[in-house]
């Protein structure tokens, strides 16, 4: 369980968390641009369709961001099964003909008129909070198997099974570990975490066996030089990306890579087009937002004012550095390519929305939070305005 701080006097906004946030979105329009411009001018004749179009998820995520800021964080107990439901829902919408998008084969979207959907962002948040709901009501049964592991683990398998159908190993990975956090923080046996690990992982790795795509990318990641004309190219040209940034980068728009060289510059390899064209120091920049985003996220977790609010925060801040260390380690070759978006970074409209109203939940949390009262001249602790007019 989430240790509590002593709390006395409320606080406001916190500005690191949000100005990381912003900071983080402000270089992710920025790359988007600069990373498409080449690839939207052949595919649409504009070079400014991807960029436009994130822009408005941006101005839309604002608005998000705003609501989530607003809103008291204790309503979305009453709404956490509805949530659950049209997660549910969504997740198999995207096998329906006539809703569901397939891109390269995978059926990850839905398509609403102009606008594309990917309902496995949205499944991340409704598990996160129901995660947090449940938790915090049973605290004190989390290490019986019936109660405190076995539910969990029933309604998070659904959605990593329709998830990993799609396919989106990568996201499956992610909601996995999520719900393994959380259990694990909340007071679940790690005996029946170690249990279900070792049940899943020889079945993953039957599954990509069998399965050519995936077992290709196997390969690619463990040497991808020698398969760098076929199944490694794209990991190939990230890491040449990467290598000719050098320090201090080629210089802003200056990419060679996104000359139709990598694939996915402006979405899941968009940190190698960074990093080509501001170097390492940029690189170095990134990483500093999302560690200071992340210390703020976990410091909300630890002084929340309850239990709920903790395991939210907590499981909001995973929701976000997952897929960021992830991404990462993917585009940097440490990982397995996996098809990942960098948060607030690559272009993507759902994972933007709910990145920053994961950002506004965690300032509603936040915002709550008391702390101790400042002293007064003398040492003493100040009172409260109310306190001082009932003496």
């Amino acid at each position: 369980m989430l240790k509590k701080v002593d709390l006395t006097v409320n606080s406001h906004h916190d500005f690191t968390l949000l100005a990381s946030a912003m900071l983080l979105v402000s270089l992710g329009l920025t790359m988007v641009f600069t990373s498409s411009t080449v690839m939207a001018n052949a595919q649409y004749q504009d070079p400014y369709f991807f960029v436009k179009r994130q822009g408005a998820y941006a101005l839309l995520g604002m608005v998000i961001l705003g609501l989530g800021r607003s809103i008291d964080y204790h309503l979305y107990k009453r709404w956490v099964y509805w949530f659950l439901l049209l997660a549910l829902i969504g997740l198999v919408l995207v096998f329906l003909p006539g809703l569901g998008a397939k891109v390269r084969g995978a059926a990850r979207w839905v398509r609403l008129g102009p606008v594309t959907l990917q309902p496995s962002e949205f499944a991340k948040l409704a598990m996160v909070i129901f995660l947090a709901y449940s938790l915090s009501r049973k605290q004190e049964k989390m290490k019986y198997f019936a109660i405190g592991f076995l539910p969990h683990m029933v309604i998070a398998g659904m959605f990593v099974a329709l998830i990993g159908k799609e396919p989106d190993f990568g996201t499956a990975l992610t909601l996995a570990s999520i719900v393994f956090i959380m259990l694990l923080v909340g007071g679940t046996r790690f005996t029946y975490i170690l249990i279900s690990f070792s049940l899943a992982a020889p079945l993953a790795v039957v599954m990509v066996m069998r399965d050519p795509k995936k077992f290709s990318r196997i390969l690619s990641f463990l040497d991808p030089w020698k398969y760098g004309q076929d199944v490694g190219y794209q990991l190939k040209q990230s890491l040449l990306a990467i290598g000719s940034g050098g320090l201090f980068g080629i210089g802003p728009g200056q990419s060679r890579a996104k000359l139709f060289y990598l694939p996915d510059a402006h979405t899941d390899f968009i940190l190698a087009i960074f990093s080509e064209e501001l170097g390492f120091v940029g690189v170095i920049l990134i990483l500093a937002l999302f560690t200071l985003l992340v210390y703020r996220g976990l410091v909300v977790a630890l002084r929340a004012p309850d239990a709920f609010g903790s395991y939210l925060a907590l499981g909001l801040t995973l929701l976000i550095s997952l897929p960021a260390c992830i991404n990462m380690g993917v585009v940097s070759g440490i990982l397995p390519t996996k098809g990942l978006s960098l948060p607030f970074l690559s272009y993507g409209g759902s994972s933007l929305l709910v990145n920053l109203l994961a950002v506004g939940i965690l300032l509603n949390i936040s915002s709550q939070i008391k702390r101790p009262a400042a002293a007064g001249p003398n040492g003493t602790q100040a009172r409260k305005p109310q306190d001082a007019a009932s003496s």
